[in-house]
């Protein structure tokens, strides 16, 4: 199926009259849907309709927003107060759009007891309450804790 450069149909025809009809108006033949029975074929300048898709696609991509990782450190003998202090960062960040990691690094003794910093972990998430959703379970690499949650859809 061959449509022209103004998006009337043409018809069907062999690939050979089709390329020399494209010629004869000084324009190319490109394959738009190859999948399709039968294949459809449009007459156009195929460097103006590779512009257009670069065009389409930038402006795609400046619509989308970009999402970031943003970071609270929480510590193993964390206060009331502070812990206060990193869930609101924590909502701030995640009602601008953002992702947020918790991290927690355990130092000397710490270590050993690691079983209170994870609880640590899993408590700040609870009392974020529903508005979040774990992204990451939480995980342990070498001497630190982290897990990434995000805004409940």
């Amino acid at each position: 199926m061959v449509i022209d450069e103004t998006g009337t149909p043409v018809g069907q025809m062999e690939t050979a009259r089709a390329i020399t009809l494209a010629q004869s108006k000084g324009l190319d033949l490109v394959e738009v849907a190859p999948q399709a029975r039968p294949p459809v074929c449009k007459i156009l300048d195929y460097n103006a309709y590779l512009f257009q898709q670069e065009k389409k696609e930038r402006k795609a991509k400046a619509n989308q927003k970009k999402v970031e990782l943003k970071g609270v450190r929480l510590t193993f003998r964390i206060g009331p107060n502070d812990r206060e202090t990193r869930k609101r960062t924590a909502l701030e960040f995640l009602e601008e759009g953002h992702k947020v990691l918790l991290e927690m690094r355990l130092s000397g003794r710490e270590n050993a007891l690691a079983d209170h910093g994870r609880k640590v972990m899993e408590n700040f998430v609870t009392e974020l309450g529903d508005k979040v959703v774990v992204e990451q379970p939480l995980g342990r690499m070498g001497n630190r804790f982290t897990m990434i949650i995000g805004k409940k859809k």
